[in-house]
Parts: structure tokens; sequence; C-alpha cells
């Protein structure tokens, strides 16, 4: 009985040091500067507006729910792209994601912002408000 009381808690442990990891790698990236890319993403950035880039794939069930929300906010922001993992994996490995979905907010060629999980509407709202 002790052996998988042992077994539940170093399984416990290791989810919980896998999220404070996550986290703070986000913490860690702020502002760092952002990677020269080309395209429609590398033309947003080099215009220098905030933009939030949003870090998805098309099988994670958390990006299944923050999609349709992303895509209400593209209709009123002009700001924010959406980058499928699945098809543009270079992009997610230059910028360090770890998980998804990710939301990046860059400024001034640096990262001001990077976040995983899932947020709702109001903490996105405030991502890019603020």
């Amino acid at each position: 009985m002790d052996i998988l009381f042992y077994i539940v808690m170093i399984f416990i442990g290791f989810i919980l040091f896998i999220q404070i990891y996550t986290r703070l790698q986000g913490v860690l990236k702020r502002g760092k500067p952002v990677p020269q890319l080309g395209g429609k993403i590398g033309k947003a950035l080099a215009q220098n507006q905030r933009t939030l880039l949003y870090f998805y794939t098309p099988t994670c069930s958390a990006c299944k729910v923050m999609t349709p929300i992303i895509d209400r906010l593209q209709k009123e922001f002009s700001n924010i792209l959406k980058i499928n993992l699945a098809n543009d994996l270079e992009i997610g490995k230059q910028f360090g994601v770890m998980g998804t979905p990710s939301l990046v907010l860059v400024e001034d060629h640096k990262i001001r912002s990077f976040v995983v999980g899932a947020r709702n509407e109001t903490a996105i709202r405030k991502l890019l408000e603020n």
C-alpha cells in the first residue's frame, strides 16, 4: 500500500512540475526579441504594431473551445493571427511554443506576453487592450 501511495505522489508531483515549468517558460520569454519571419506573420510584425499570435492545433481539445473565441475577436481586432502548428511547426519552434493553445503578444519586435493554455474571451480582450 505504501508503494502505491508513493507512485501516486510521484505522478502528481510530475504533473505539477510540468505545469509550473510551462508557466515559468512563458514568463522567461517576456522581453525577448522576436525571430525574423517571412510571409503574413513577418509583415504584421515588421509594421511594429501590437500583434497577438494564436498558436493552435486542430486536434487539441482546448483549442477547439478557444478557436471560435479567437475567430470572433479577429472580426473586431485586425492584429490577431492564427498559426496552425500542424502546418507551421517551424514557426512554433522559433517562438518556443511548448503547448497549445498559446497566445504570444508581440510589440516593438519583442514578446510582451506569452500565455499557455485556454483563456476566456474577457482575458484575451484584456491582453489585447492593455
